[in-house]
């Protein structure tokens, strides 16, 4: 008996851009957009994942693909819960799994309402319980930071919709400041400047194959640039302009300044004492965002701290959740409490 559930708790990484799945003793089993298409009128479920997020940008009249989460919290509650009941079958195979024990990611700023509602889409999903971990707590613990000890440790970690920045120490969160600025917003950036420079239309997928080819945030030595295809304002055809890294940067200023400012606040209410063991340290970057180039040499340029970027930036966070999962026991102070049911 005892064998057949250890598959059974998982720890889910509920993203902006990508949904993790971790399922208690077999690691990360899934890893897929965070996209559902539906029909826009009955709403009968399409496509999860992979497959539609390629229809984003793509669809006829009757069809929409739609991403459920903004800015890290669900925006759509109906397609979210669908999107986490498809994922959770797809890696549970086996029915009589049904029950799991469920430990979900949040942002840290989240409101209570935002926190109910990821719960309540927990349950109609299938869970068991489910808890709630903040996800600057689970990307340290994901990125082995020694989250226990009476040390500062600095972790920012940039997803799709939020930017967490927070100091942890004994096993809590001392600082915490999230920001709605992070992937998207940088992909929505690049699509304003090409169109006010360029007057050129991109989609979101180009925008961010843009970013990730061309994206930096400091200066350098070998600057990149890259034939650019979309739509001409003018004509309405398609046309295609040349455009450089140091372009690519300058569209994205602002909102590497929003973050850097945000790691710089962050730090400025640190007691004293936590700073200095960041010094020492360093600050570590978790996220997707965490792969723009150069964003650790902006970081340490401005904070005069040192900046590690975590071994895994995009699965720190769910690798920290199934470590709560794995180790519940040892673990359960870092999550947000609340057993069964919600009580309201």
């Amino acid at each position: 008996m005892a064998n057949s559930l250890i598959g059974r708790d998982m720890a889910v990484d509920l993203g902006t851009a990508n949904t993790l799945v971790y399922v208690r003793g077999r690691g990360v089993m899934l890893d897929e957009p965070s996209v559902v298409a539906m029909h826009s009128h009955s709403r009968e479920l399409l496509a999860v994942g992979t497959d539609a997020k390629r229809m984003i940008g793509r669809t006829p009249d009757g069809i929409t693909a739609i991403r459920p989460l903004r800015d890290g919290v669900i925006a759509d509650f109906d397609a979210t819960e669908q999107m986490l009941r498809h994922f959770i079958a797809r890696v549970h195979k086996r029915r009589y799994f049904a029950k799991p024990r469920m430990v979900i990611c949040v942002p840290s700023g989240v409101t209570p309402v935002e926190q109910r509602a990821v719960k309540e889409a927990g349950y109609q999903a299938g869970a068991r319980t489910v808890y709630i971990i903040e996800e600057p707590m689970a990307a340290a613990i994901g990125a082995g930071l020694p989250v226990h000890e009476a040390t500062g440790n600095m972790v920012v970690d940039i997803g799709g919709g939020t930017t967490e920045v927070a100091v942890i120490s004994l096993g809590g969160l001392v600082t915490t400041l999230s920001v709605r600025t992070a992937g998207d917003e940088l992909d929505q950036a690049i699509i304003a400047f090409l169109k006010k420079e360029h007057s050129l239309l991109l989609g979101e997928g180009t925008a961010e194959e843009i970013k990730m080819t061309l994206g930096s945030a400091f200066p350098m030595a070998q600057e990149l640039s890259a034939e650019i295809r979309g739509r001409d304002m003018i004509t309405g055809l398609p046309r295609t302009v040349p455009v450089s890294s140091v372009e690519i940067r300058r569209a994205i200023e602002e909102q590497l300044h929003t973050i850097v400012d945000a790691v710089r606040t962050t730090l400025d209410q640190t007691p004293p004492e936590l700073a200095g063991d960041i010094m020492d340290r360093g600050i570590v970057l978790t996220g997707g965002g965490a792969l723009l180039r150069g964003l650790d040499e902006r970081l340490r340029h401005e904070t005069g701290m040192p900046v590690h970027v975590a071994k895994d930036p995009l699965s720190s966070v769910v690798l920290g959740s199934g470590k709560c999962v794995e180790e519940f026991e040892a673990l359960q102070q870092v999550l947000v409490a609340e057993n069964g049911r919600r009580s309201a």
